[in-house]
C-alpha cells in the first residue's frame, strides 16, 4: 500500500506540466524592438570605440599611430571586444549598485579591519568554534587559485618556463 501512495505521488510530480497561457510567447513585436536595440547598442558601441581609438592616437601620439599599425587588421575586433566589454561592465556596474569608495578613510578603514581580523588569535578561534572556517577557507582556495591563473597566464605555459 505504501508503495502505491509513494508511486502515484512520484508520477503526479513526474507529470509534464503546461504552462499557463500567459506565459506563451509568441512572435511579435517585442522581437523586433529588441533586435533594434541590440543593432542601437552596437552602433553605439562601434562609435564608442572609435572615439576612444582617436583620443588615445591623440594622447599617445606618435606611439599611439605605431599600436594602431601593428594592429593591422585586428584593430576593428580589437576596439569592438573592448567596447562590448565596457558596455557590459557598464550594466554591472548599474545592477549591481556599486560604487567607488567616496572617501580614502573608508578604503583604509577596509584595510585596517582585514588587518586587525588577520592578526588577531581572536578572530581565528571564534570562526573556528563557529564553523565560518569553511567559508574562509574556501575563500582562501579561490584567491590561490586566481594567483595561479596568474602566473599560468604570464609564463605563457602551464608547468615552468619555456627556455627556448
Amino acid at each position: 500500500m505504501r508503495t502505491a501512495v509513494s508511486t502515484s505521488a512520484f508520477r503526479q510530480a513526474a507529470r509534464p506540466r503546461r504552462l499557463p497561457t500567459q506565459y506563451s510567447r509568441f512572435a511579435s513585436s517585442n522581437a523586433e524592438t529588441a533586435q533594434k536595440k541590440t543593432q542601437d547598442a552596437l552602433g553605439s558601441a562601434q562609435k564608442t570605440a572609435e572615439k576612444l581609438w582617436e583620443s588615445s592616437k591623440k594622447f599617445l601620439g606618435p606611439l599611439g599611430e605605431r599600436a594602431g599599425s601593428m594592429l593591422g587588421s585586428y584593430r576593428q575586433p580589437v576596439m569592438y571586444n573592448l567596447s562590448v566589454a565596457r558596455e557590459l561592465l557598464k550594466q554591472v556596474y548599474v545592477a549591481e549598485r556599486l560604487q567607488p569608495p567616496t572617501d580614502l578613510a573608508v578604503v583604509k578603514s577596509a584595510y585596517s579591519t582585514l588587518w586587525s581580523r588577520a592578526s588577531s588569535q581572536a578572530y581565528w578561534r571564534g570562526i573556528l568554534s563557529s564553523g565560518e572556517w569553511a567559508k574562509v577557507a574556501i575563500y582562501a582556495v579561490e584567491a590561490y587559485g586566481i594567483f595561479k591563473i596568474g602566473e599560468i597566464v604570464g609564463r605563457r605555459s602551464v608547468v615552468g618556463y619555456n627556455l627556448h
